[in-house]
């Protein structure tokens, strides 16, 4: 069944379902400022084009012991859960009814922070991965191109409080992006739910 038959978007080849509401004002509120205060955030340096460069962006990983996420020749050391990263967790499971043993915290804090065309398409994540994405925070727009195409095909603003499910086949045929922008950004929070086989 889906969960998310109200919003989905009609895509080929991709099975994607948006919430823009999926969380209440008060909540969504209080998880960005719970969250904005107590991360240890890091901006780690990856080789880009024989080059060491920041990533534009604060980043945070929390999993199950012994988790380690690692792509662009950089793996990220787990951190433990926290009580509120574990209720967020729950909420997120019963939403999708899919189990998640990690997750990826962005901090856009402001229009230059961004995100590459990619695919989560790693191994580790197996066939057909299902990512869940929490936004809160200042609205971003979210692109999706068809991989080797540079056109993009669909965008969608993610607002504070929506959830964005990415299942099925998308990560084979489709790329997306978080693109920089010179609009004025509240900073902005993205919560990627994942599944990592061991």
């Amino acid at each position: 069944m889906d969960l998310f038959a109200d919003m989905p978007l009609q895509l080929a080849d991709a099975d994607l379902s948006y919430r823009p509401d999926w969380l209440d004002g008060d909540t969504a509120d209080a998880w960005l400022q719970a969250l904005l205060r107590d991360t240890p955030w890091e901006q780690p340096i990856v080789q880009v084009h024989g080059r060491r460069l920041p990533v534009p962006r604060l980043v945070a990983w929390y999993a199950d012991p012994g988790v380690q996420l690692s792509y662009s020749g950089l793996t990220h050391r787990a951190l433990d859960w926290t009580p509120l990263l574990q209720r967020i967790r729950q909420r997120v499971e019963a939403a999708t009814g899919q189990p998640f043993n990690g997750v990826l915290i962005n901090h856009y804090r402001d229009g230059q922070d961004s995100m590459g065309w990619h695919a989560d398409d790693e191994g580790y994540l197996g066939r057909d991965p299902l990512i869940a994405s929490l936004n809160l925070g200042g609205a971003r727009r979210f692109d999706l191109r068809r991989k080797g195409q540079s056109r993009i095909e669909h965008s969608l603003t993610l607002g504070h409080g929506s959830l964005l499910v990415m299942g099925g086949p998308t990560q084979h045929h489709w790329q997306h992006q978080v693109a920089k922008t010179r609009k004025a950004c509240a900073p902005r929070l993205n919560l990627t739910f994942r599944y990592l086989l061991p």
